[in-house]
């Protein structure tokens, strides 16, 4: 498979995520836009709502006067079509007796108090709905804010190999769109669903107080409607699956040439990429064009069929009122309930799809929060001060699935102040070390001690403070230059962060900056150099100060001048520390008092840069191939 048909499939997929509500277009608008939805399905939408349920429990008094006040708002706003029909039966009668020529009967009294009562029904209504409305958002946002801190904190318990198995955009999307798609719901279709109910039953109720038969008539027209919208919807969605396919594959591909211009004018592919991006977008816009306007016949097709159902009622209503069975009013009355009876009919269809959505999305955040966490810690007091840097690895055994070791029994012991280098190919699994360490991963026999700590007897946030890191990937967030260097030490003070940048010779350039330490840096840190950032990171290792270090060649991605201040900052950190030594060109660890040498993830050899070289190894063969290449 091609990159750009996986760039293709991963923006489908996402777009797909960020469509909580099912519909598109006139389709989601209309009142049974829902049976249009494509939305994700759920494994168990039984279960899955009884879950989100009883994390709604703690909220069961807000809930319960939220459904309450939905009710009253929207009875009293069904009360209103009746009242309005009597005013207009009594003012139909005034107008007959004064063509009758026995003057204008009119009950001016009458009319004036359905008239109050009507404005004093709705006005009910409308604080009721207010109320409903304010109280809601309030439970919505609450249940959002601890859904995400339960992610938040979840995701500080979850064991490393859990994001091994995953993207970082599969675990965003459960912060964002699954728990923004749970957030509508709550907030807009629990009280739609109380209110449609409502209605459905309370217009049901007065159209049978006006006429049995003329309500007959109005039920019918529903399933009439039903049918002709699943011809449409049967029509329109396999043009919406195309749509979107081709929606994602024409997002991968302007995304990829954006990202690769560079290259793709390098290489004069311009025309290329240009018949490319045409022949997606014409896909893209025949299958839009069809799946809009298909869906865009859902509404003249209810208007169509609810206009015949309103000549019926009128004829009818006629009829009905010549042989003195109803009267002028109720007509009235019965066509304002007809109309409104189809409304919450198509927003109770609609919300039929969006609570499958819901369920699909509160089903992967239930089974985020769900997974296995770290192991539970026993931890033992750290007296940090006490703390030389030597580390001992005692018959450790690990390997990333219980059917693979690829470290088996391993022993070394390294000496307070000792330089250890991690050597070996691509892939070979140089970082492993480095996470056994940190217990990013547990080891599955055998023991590693910090001194005379055993590792897994210390909690992982004290046993983590006892190694600083300096990476490859120089890693900054948006915040100030001073912010940046105190991260993860903010009790220290400014003078001893100044400190850290002097002794990590970084003081001088961040003096010529704009605003000096004060100066912000941007998001992607595109506003200092990378060397600069990597004299940052060493500052920030400075002042932690550490008794075991960790690096990661942080010279290989800068220029020379830099390389030598960096050099110089390293060479000033790494005295009297313990240190590790993830190797990369091997002419830079020959002083390193221990080199570990790994091949396919395991460790094949351990010793000195002279009696691996004498032994004619494996490490004697990288060795010689980087200096015949000029190392």
């Amino acid at each position: 498979m091609s990159e750009q048909q996986s760039a293709g499939e991963r923006n489908a997929s996402t777009a797909k995520r960020a469509r909580p509500m099912g519909g598109q277009g006139p389709m989601g608008g209309g009142p049974f836009g829902g049976m249009g939805g494509g939305g994700a399905k759920s494994k168990d939408f039984k279960g899955t709502m009884m879950t989100l349920l009883k994390y709604l429990a703690v909220f069961r008094a807000q809930i319960s006067a939220v459904i309450v006040f939905a009710i009253f708002s929207t009875v009293f706003s069904i009360a209103g079509p009746k009242i309005l029909g009597k005013a207009t039966t009594k003012l139909f009668e005034g107008m007959i007796a004064y063509f009758a020529g026995t003057g204008l009967l009119t009950d001016i009294g009458y009319i004036a108090r359905c008239i109050l009562i009507l404005v004093a029904l709705y006005l009910i209504s409308s604080v009721f709905s207010y109320i409903q409305g304010y109280v809601m958002a309030g439970v919505s946002m609450k249940i959002t804010y601890r859904f995400r801190k339960d992610i938040s904190e979840k995701i500080n318990r979850l064991p490393l190999r859990y994001f091994d198995r995953r993207t970082h955009g599969e675990v965003l999307s459960r912060i964002t769109n699954d728990i923004d798609t749970v957030s509508q719901t709550l907030n807009q279709s629990l009280t739609q669903i109380v209110t449609s109910v409502t209605m459905i039953l309370g217009i049901l109720g007065m159209m049978l107080s006006i006429s049995l038969l003329m309500t007959l008539v109005t039920v019918l027209v529903i399933p009439l409607s039903s049918v002709f919208i699943m011809i449409v919807v049967k029509q329109s969605q396999k043009h919406f699956r195309k749509q979107q396919e081709y929606l994602g594959h024409i997002n991968g591909h302007v995304e990829e040439t954006y990202t690769g211009h560079n290259i793709v004018q390098v290489f004069n592919r311009e025309e290329e990429a240009m018949n490319t991006f045409n022949g997606l977008n014409d896909e893209l816009y025949n299958s839009a064009w069809k799946s809009q306007f298909l869906s865009g016949m859902m509404m003249p097709i209810m208007n169509f069929v609810g206009n015949l159902s309103y000549v019926i009622i009128c004829i009818l209503g006629g009829y009905l009122a010549v042989k003195s069975s109803i009267e002028v009013g109720d007509i009235q009355a019965f066509i304002q309930y007809s109309r409104n009876f189809m409304q919450p009919v198509g927003q109770l269809a609609n919300i039929s799809n969006i609570l499958q959505s819901t369920a699909a999305a509160a089903e992967r955040v239930f089974e985020f929060l769900a997974e296995e966490e770290e192991s539970p810690e026993n931890a033992v007091e750290l007296k940090r001060e006490r703390i030389r840097g030597q580390v001992s690895f005692k018959n450790v055994h690990f390997g990333y699935s219980k059917d693979k070791t690829i470290i088996n029994n391993f022993s070394s012991v390294i000496h307070p102040g000792d330089k250890v280098a991690i050597v070996g190919p691509t892939g070979a699994g140089k970082t492993t070390i480095v996470k056994l360490l940190m217990r990013f991963y547990d080891i599955d026999g055998g023991a590693i001690f910090i001194d005379d700590y055993d590792i897994n007897r210390l909690s992982r946030g004290d046993l983590r403070s006892l190694f600083g890191m300096v990476l490859q990937d120089a890693w900054l967030y948006s915040a100030t230059i001073m912010e940046n260097i105190r991260y993860g030490n903010f009790d220290k003070s400014d003078e001893d962060v100044i400190a850290a940048a002097k002794a990590a010779r970084c003081d001088e350039f961040i003096n010529q900056l704009p605003d000096g330490y004060n100066m912000v840096i941007n998001e992607d840190a595109g506003n200092i150099s990378q060397g600069q950032k990597q004299l940052l990171t060493i500052a920030r290792t400075f002042l932690a100060d550490p008794p075991v270090l960790i690096l990661d060649e942080a010279t290989s991605s800068v220029d020379t001048r830099t390389e030598v201040l960096v050099q110089q900052a390293m060479t000033r950190l790494l005295r009297n520390r313990t240190s590790f030594v993830i190797a990369h060109r091997l002419s830079t660890i020959r002083d390193a008092d221990i080199i570990l040498v790994m091949k396919d993830g395991d460790i094949i050899e351990q010793g000195t840069h002279g009696d691996l070289l004498a032994q004619g190894g494996f490490y004697a063969e990288l060795y010689m191939s980087q200096f015949s290449e000029g190392e």
